[in-house]
Protein backbone atom coordinates (compact mmCIF):
# COMPACT_ATOMS: atom_id res chain seq x y z
CA UNK A 1 0.00 0.00 0.00
CA UNK A 2 0.86 3.33 -1.25
CA UNK A 3 0.65 6.81 0.49
CA UNK A 4 1.74 9.98 2.32
CA UNK A 5 3.40 7.88 4.81
CA UNK A 6 5.02 5.05 3.00
CA UNK A 7 7.27 3.34 4.69
CA UNK A 8 6.55 5.35 8.06
CA UNK A 9 5.82 3.58 11.43
CA UNK A 10 3.00 4.75 13.32
CA UNK A 11 2.34 3.90 16.91
CA UNK A 12 -1.36 4.59 17.79
CA UNK A 13 -2.66 3.89 21.43
CA UNK A 14 -6.26 2.90 22.12
CA UNK A 15 -6.45 2.10 18.67
CA UNK A 16 -9.22 -0.92 19.06
CA UNK A 17 -12.19 1.17 18.48
CA UNK A 18 -13.64 4.47 17.56
CA UNK A 19 -10.92 7.24 16.44
CA UNK A 20 -8.13 5.04 17.42
CA UNK A 21 -8.87 2.10 15.07
CA UNK A 22 -9.94 4.69 12.25
CA UNK A 23 -6.61 6.30 12.81
CA UNK A 24 -4.90 2.97 12.34
CA UNK A 25 -6.24 2.16 9.57
CA UNK A 26 -6.15 5.48 7.94
CA UNK A 27 -2.45 5.26 8.63
CA UNK A 28 -2.21 1.40 6.87
CA UNK A 29 -4.31 3.10 3.85
CA UNK A 30 -1.17 5.65 3.54
CA UNK A 31 1.31 3.29 3.39
CA UNK A 32 2.50 3.27 6.86
CA UNK A 33 3.34 0.18 9.19
CA UNK A 34 1.03 0.22 12.41
CA UNK A 35 1.39 -0.43 16.28
CA UNK A 36 -1.98 -0.84 17.33
CA UNK A 37 -1.92 -0.73 20.98
CA UNK A 38 -5.02 -0.92 22.80
CA UNK A 39 -5.02 -2.41 26.50
CA UNK A 40 -8.70 -3.95 25.82
CA UNK A 41 -10.54 -2.32 28.60
CA UNK A 42 -14.44 -0.90 28.95
CA UNK A 43 -15.64 2.52 28.87
CA UNK A 44 -14.58 3.27 32.38
CA UNK A 45 -11.69 1.28 32.44
CA UNK A 46 -12.43 -1.88 33.80
CA UNK A 47 -10.98 -4.71 32.26
CA UNK A 48 -12.50 -6.21 29.02
CA UNK A 49 -11.69 -10.02 27.94
CA UNK A 50 -12.03 -9.21 24.35
CA UNK A 51 -9.67 -7.09 23.31
CA UNK A 52 -9.76 -5.39 20.10
CA UNK A 53 -6.23 -4.46 19.05
CA UNK A 54 -5.87 -8.18 17.44
CA UNK A 55 -9.14 -7.07 15.44
CA UNK A 56 -7.60 -3.96 13.98
CA UNK A 57 -4.40 -5.83 13.08
CA UNK A 58 -6.83 -7.98 10.90
CA UNK A 59 -8.50 -5.52 9.12
CA UNK A 60 -5.81 -4.17 8.52
CA UNK A 61 -3.94 -7.59 6.78
CA UNK A 62 -6.94 -7.99 5.21
CA UNK A 63 -6.91 -4.45 3.75
CA UNK A 64 -3.04 -5.35 2.00
CA UNK A 65 -1.54 -3.72 5.30
CA UNK A 66 0.75 -4.18 7.95
CA UNK A 67 0.31 -3.98 11.53
CA UNK A 68 0.95 -5.52 14.79
CA UNK A 69 -1.01 -5.50 17.95
CA UNK A 70 0.21 -4.03 21.46
CA UNK A 71 -1.66 -4.40 24.34
CA UNK A 72 0.71 -3.31 27.57
CA UNK A 73 -0.47 -0.48 29.40
CA UNK A 74 1.25 2.62 28.37
CA UNK A 75 0.48 4.89 31.48
CA UNK A 76 3.26 2.51 33.17
CA UNK A 77 6.59 3.15 32.28
CA UNK A 78 7.12 -0.26 31.04
CA UNK A 79 4.15 -0.09 29.41
CA UNK A 80 5.30 2.59 27.11
CA UNK A 81 8.91 1.73 27.00
CA UNK A 82 7.37 -1.64 25.11
CA UNK A 83 5.42 0.54 22.96
CA UNK A 84 9.19 1.96 21.45
CA UNK A 85 10.54 -1.11 21.44
CA UNK A 86 7.64 -3.47 19.64
CA UNK A 87 7.89 -0.76 17.14
CA UNK A 88 11.86 -0.91 16.95
CA UNK A 89 12.22 -4.99 17.31
CA UNK A 90 9.29 -5.36 14.72
CA UNK A 91 10.00 -2.94 11.82
CA UNK A 92 13.19 -1.50 12.82
CA UNK A 93 12.19 2.37 13.13
CA UNK A 94 9.79 4.65 14.76
CA UNK A 95 8.09 7.59 13.01
CA UNK A 96 4.77 8.84 14.15
CA UNK A 97 3.23 8.39 17.67
CA UNK A 98 -0.43 9.37 18.35
CA UNK A 99 -1.41 9.51 21.26
CA UNK A 100 -5.32 8.68 21.93
CA UNK A 101 -5.83 6.45 24.59
CA UNK A 102 -8.68 7.56 26.79
CA UNK A 103 -11.85 6.81 29.05
CA UNK A 104 -14.53 8.35 30.81
CA UNK A 105 -15.29 8.04 34.65
CA UNK A 106 -18.34 11.58 34.85
CA UNK A 107 -19.87 12.87 37.54
CA UNK A 108 -21.06 16.32 39.25
CA UNK A 109 -17.89 17.78 40.85
CA UNK A 110 -19.15 17.53 44.07
CA UNK A 111 -19.75 13.84 43.40
CA UNK A 112 -16.16 13.03 41.94
CA UNK A 113 -14.29 10.95 43.99
CA UNK A 114 -10.36 10.58 44.28
CA UNK A 115 -10.46 7.52 42.55
CA UNK A 116 -11.98 8.49 39.51
CA UNK A 117 -10.13 11.95 39.09
CA UNK A 118 -6.83 10.01 39.66
CA UNK A 119 -7.81 7.26 37.07
CA UNK A 120 -9.45 9.59 34.10
CA UNK A 121 -5.64 11.65 34.53
CA UNK A 122 -3.50 8.63 34.56
CA UNK A 123 -4.84 6.80 31.34
CA UNK A 124 -5.29 10.68 29.24
CA UNK A 125 -2.15 12.90 30.75
CA UNK A 126 0.15 10.30 31.99
CA UNK A 127 -0.66 8.22 29.29
CA UNK A 128 0.36 10.76 27.05
CA UNK A 129 3.88 11.58 29.01
CA UNK A 130 5.19 8.45 29.04
CA UNK A 131 4.33 7.22 25.30
CA UNK A 132 5.81 10.78 24.57
CA UNK A 133 8.76 10.24 26.90
CA UNK A 134 9.72 7.09 25.32
CA UNK A 135 9.63 8.08 21.39
CA UNK A 136 11.44 10.83 22.64
CA UNK A 137 14.14 9.76 23.81
CA UNK A 138 14.40 7.29 21.40
CA UNK A 139 14.30 10.23 18.49
CA UNK A 140 17.09 12.45 20.56
CA UNK A 141 19.03 9.42 20.23
CA UNK A 142 18.64 8.91 17.03
CA UNK A 143 19.88 12.60 16.15
CA UNK A 144 22.85 12.36 18.46
CA UNK A 145 24.01 9.39 16.56
CA UNK A 146 23.31 11.57 13.29
CA UNK A 147 20.19 10.13 12.31
CA UNK A 148 17.97 13.04 12.35
CA UNK A 149 14.19 11.72 12.41
CA UNK A 150 11.56 13.27 10.45
CA UNK A 151 9.21 12.39 13.72
CA UNK A 152 5.73 12.88 14.28
CA UNK A 153 3.93 13.56 17.50
CA UNK A 154 0.02 13.88 17.62
CA UNK A 155 -1.74 14.00 21.01
CA UNK A 156 -5.06 13.92 21.80
CA UNK A 157 -7.19 16.73 23.57
CA UNK A 158 -10.72 17.93 23.49
CA UNK A 159 -13.53 20.81 23.35
CA UNK A 160 -13.92 20.04 27.05
CA UNK A 161 -10.16 20.83 27.24
CA UNK A 162 -10.66 24.09 25.35
CA UNK A 163 -13.84 25.37 27.09
CA UNK A 164 -14.82 22.63 29.85
CA UNK A 165 -17.94 20.53 30.02
CA UNK A 166 -20.34 20.04 32.68
CA UNK A 167 -19.76 16.36 34.64
CA UNK A 168 -16.29 15.86 33.43
CA UNK A 169 -14.04 17.82 35.56
CA UNK A 170 -11.61 15.49 35.49
CA UNK A 171 -11.72 14.84 31.39
CA UNK A 172 -11.75 18.43 31.13
CA UNK A 173 -8.59 18.72 33.58
CA UNK A 174 -6.28 15.91 31.56
CA UNK A 175 -7.45 17.76 28.36
CA UNK A 176 -6.79 20.83 29.16
CA UNK A 177 -3.09 19.40 30.41
CA UNK A 178 -2.21 17.67 27.55
CA UNK A 179 -2.38 21.02 25.53
CA UNK A 180 0.14 22.63 27.59
CA UNK A 181 2.07 19.12 27.33
CA UNK A 182 1.96 19.48 23.83
CA UNK A 183 2.88 23.40 23.77
CA UNK A 184 6.16 22.43 25.65
CA UNK A 185 6.97 19.26 24.23
CA UNK A 186 6.77 21.43 21.02
CA UNK A 187 9.12 24.13 22.06
CA UNK A 188 11.76 21.25 23.31
CA UNK A 189 11.90 18.81 20.83
CA UNK A 190 11.90 20.91 17.74
CA UNK A 191 15.91 20.69 18.12
CA UNK A 192 15.60 16.67 17.49
CA UNK A 193 13.53 16.64 14.51
CA UNK A 194 10.44 15.88 16.27
CA UNK A 195 7.41 17.78 15.74
CA UNK A 196 4.15 17.76 18.49
CA UNK A 197 0.39 18.87 17.75
CA UNK A 198 -2.80 17.89 19.20
CA UNK A 199 -6.33 17.33 18.06
CA UNK A 200 -9.46 18.08 19.90
CA UNK A 201 -11.35 16.03 17.65
CA UNK A 202 -16.13 15.33 17.79
CA UNK A 203 -16.59 12.06 16.64
CA UNK A 204 -19.00 9.23 17.61
CA UNK A 205 -17.09 6.83 19.77
CA UNK A 206 -17.68 4.77 23.27
CA UNK A 207 -17.02 7.88 25.45
CA UNK A 208 -19.26 10.27 22.92
CA UNK A 209 -21.75 7.81 21.76
CA UNK A 210 -24.74 9.19 23.88
CA UNK A 211 -24.08 13.07 22.66
CA UNK A 212 -23.89 12.22 18.93
CA UNK A 213 -26.43 9.22 19.02
CA UNK A 214 -28.95 10.94 16.63
CA UNK A 215 -26.27 12.30 14.44
CA UNK A 216 -26.18 9.89 11.39
CA UNK A 217 -25.20 10.81 7.81
CA UNK A 218 -28.49 12.65 5.76
CA UNK A 219 -30.16 11.46 2.72
CA UNK A 220 -29.49 13.98 0.92
CA UNK A 221 -25.63 14.12 0.82
CA UNK A 222 -24.93 10.62 2.32
CA UNK A 223 -22.55 12.54 4.91
CA UNK A 224 -21.96 11.32 8.69
CA UNK A 225 -20.47 14.23 10.06
CA UNK A 226 -19.66 12.48 13.23
CA UNK A 227 -18.02 9.21 11.91
CA UNK A 228 -14.34 9.32 13.51
CA UNK A 229 -12.86 8.42 10.19
CA UNK A 230 -13.53 12.29 9.60
CA UNK A 231 -10.86 13.30 12.10
CA UNK A 232 -8.31 10.91 10.58
CA UNK A 233 -7.28 12.31 7.03
CA UNK A 234 -5.62 14.99 9.43
CA UNK A 235 -4.05 13.27 11.71
CA UNK A 236 -2.08 11.11 8.90
CA UNK A 237 -1.42 14.85 7.65
CA UNK A 238 0.13 15.59 10.46
CA UNK A 239 1.99 12.26 11.19
CA UNK A 240 3.43 12.77 7.56
CA UNK A 241 6.89 14.39 6.49
CA UNK A 242 4.31 16.65 4.59
CA UNK A 243 3.64 18.60 7.69
CA UNK A 244 6.85 19.90 8.43
CA UNK A 245 7.61 22.91 9.79
CA UNK A 246 4.01 22.38 11.53
CA UNK A 247 4.57 22.42 15.69
CA UNK A 248 2.86 23.96 18.77
CA UNK A 249 -0.68 23.45 17.18
CA UNK A 250 -3.99 22.49 17.95
CA UNK A 251 -6.56 22.12 15.28
CA UNK A 252 -10.37 21.13 16.46
CA UNK A 253 -11.95 19.16 13.91
CA UNK A 254 -15.34 17.94 13.64
CA UNK A 255 -16.74 16.32 10.17
CA UNK A 256 -15.47 18.29 7.08
CA UNK A 257 -14.14 21.45 9.55
CA UNK A 258 -10.87 21.99 10.57
CA UNK A 259 -9.95 24.93 12.62
CA UNK A 260 -7.06 26.48 13.97
CA UNK A 261 -7.26 27.16 17.79
CA UNK A 262 -5.12 30.17 18.82
CA UNK A 263 -5.11 29.63 22.36
CA UNK A 264 -4.87 31.79 25.34
CA UNK A 265 -3.71 35.54 24.37
CA UNK A 266 -3.31 38.79 26.19
CA UNK A 267 -6.54 40.40 25.94
CA UNK A 268 -7.51 44.12 27.63
CA UNK A 269 -4.52 45.43 30.03
CA UNK A 270 -4.31 48.07 32.28
CA UNK A 271 -1.30 49.10 34.15
CA UNK A 272 -1.10 51.75 37.20
CA UNK A 273 2.60 50.99 37.68
CA UNK A 274 1.72 50.61 41.33
CA UNK A 275 -0.57 48.67 43.72
CA UNK A 276 -4.02 48.58 43.38
CA UNK A 277 -6.36 48.75 46.32
CA UNK A 278 -9.35 46.04 45.95
CA UNK A 279 -11.72 48.44 45.17
CA UNK A 280 -9.25 49.83 41.98
CA UNK A 281 -8.95 45.96 41.37
CA UNK A 282 -12.46 45.53 40.86
CA UNK A 283 -13.49 48.44 39.17
CA UNK A 284 -10.59 47.82 36.55
CA UNK A 285 -11.04 44.82 36.43
CA UNK A 286 -14.72 45.25 35.09
CA UNK A 287 -13.70 47.86 33.11
CA UNK A 288 -11.48 45.31 30.89
CA UNK A 289 -14.43 42.81 31.24
CA UNK A 290 -16.35 44.83 28.97
CA UNK A 291 -13.91 45.25 26.58
CA UNK A 292 -12.90 41.39 26.72
CA UNK A 293 -14.60 39.06 24.10
CA UNK A 294 -16.58 36.81 26.38
CA UNK A 295 -15.88 33.19 27.12
CA UNK A 296 -17.25 30.49 25.07
CA UNK A 297 -20.07 28.28 26.62
CA UNK A 298 -18.89 25.16 29.14
CA UNK A 299 -20.45 22.42 27.09
CA UNK A 300 -23.55 21.41 28.67
CA UNK A 301 -24.23 24.40 30.23
CA UNK A 302 -25.64 25.90 27.05
CA UNK A 303 -25.31 29.36 25.77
Amino acid sequence: MNGICDGRVVVVTGAGRGLGRAHARAFAAAGARVVVNDLGVGLDGTPDPNSPAARVVAEIHAAGGEAIAHGADIATTAGAASLVTTALDTYGRLDTLVNNAGFLRDRMLVNLDEDDWDAVLRVHLRGHFLPLKHAAAHWRAETKAGRRPEARVINTSSGAGLLGSLGQANYSAAKAGIIALTLVAAAELHRYGIQVNAIAPAARTRMTQHTFADTMATPESGFDAMAPENVSPLVVWLGSTASAGVTGRVFETEGGRITVMEGWRPGPTADKAARWTPEEAGETARKLLEEADPPGPVYGAGS
